[in-house]
């Protein structure tokens, strides 16, 4: 109790309402009304009603019952896209700072040219011509959104690349995996947490503009973005 006196009211309220999003999306088929693809109604665009509380679209498809196994969908693939930008950005980074050299500047170069394109005009480019699924969408996602942490996660490591209990595991003979893993990064988790959080959310938003564009989430499974491309006439 006393710790969530300390989380300030916005915090608290972010907090609650990503748990409800959360909870819905783990217990869609038993929360949602009606069934993801199911025609519930013979009328298009139906009103609000008792019956449909949030109305229907234009196949007659209950909103709600689409909105929560959305949230299914987009939770998913932002958690996996997240996971696999962080994993790739945060091992890159790290290696670029504990070898150096060479490595380091091929991949720091790599990376500002990946950073000089518009991620949304990327994404759009290579997911126009690669097979339309899941898979792909996650990995496109989490390869660009990699390039963001792969920038933070070489500007910590080489901070701490130079302390001194760093040096002193480098003088005992520890290996390169063993400086990585076990010297930086306990010590780069701080900062690499708080960025967790945002990549997230960016990820939400891309996956939703995506969709909304046509080349996210593809029919008829449902996802936030697919949702307002489809009723926004």
């Amino acid at each position: 109790m006393l710790v969530i006196k300390r989380i300030p009211i916005p915090a608290l309220i972010g907090i609650v309402l990503t748990m409800l999003f959360v909870l819905a999306a783990i217990f869609a088929p038993w929360i949602a009304p009606h069934g993801n693809a199911e025609i519930v109604s013979d009328v298009p665009w139906e009103p609000m009603s008792a019956a449909h509380w949030l109305g229907t679209d234009n196949l007659g498809r209950d909103l709600l019952s689409r909105m929560i196994y959305g949230a299914r969908i987009t939770l998913f693939i932002a958690v996996l896209a997240t996971a696999l930008s962080f994993s790739l950005g945060a091992i890159l980074g790290f290696s670029a700072a504990v070898f150096g050299g060479w490595f380091d500047t091929l991949l720091s170069r790599l990376v500002d040219l990946l950073m000089s394109i518009p991620t949304l005009i990327m994404a759009l480019v290579v997911l126009s011509v690669l097979p339309s699924n899941l898979v792909t969408l996650i990995l496109v996602m989490g390869v660009l959104d990699s390039t963001r942490v792969y920038r933070l996660s070489r500007a910590v490591a080489v901070d701490i690349n130079v302390m001194d209990y760093v040096e002193a595991a480098k003088l005992r003979g520890e290996g390169s995996g063993w400086i990585i893993f076990r010297e930086i990064l306990p010590n780069a988790l701080s900062p690499l947490v708080s960025e967790l959080g945002l990549r997230f959310i960016y990820a939400v938003l891309f996956l939703s503009t995506l969709s909304f564009l046509g080349l996210g989430v593809q029919p008829p499974d449902a996802d936030w973005g697919g949702m307002v491309k489809e009723n926004k006439d």
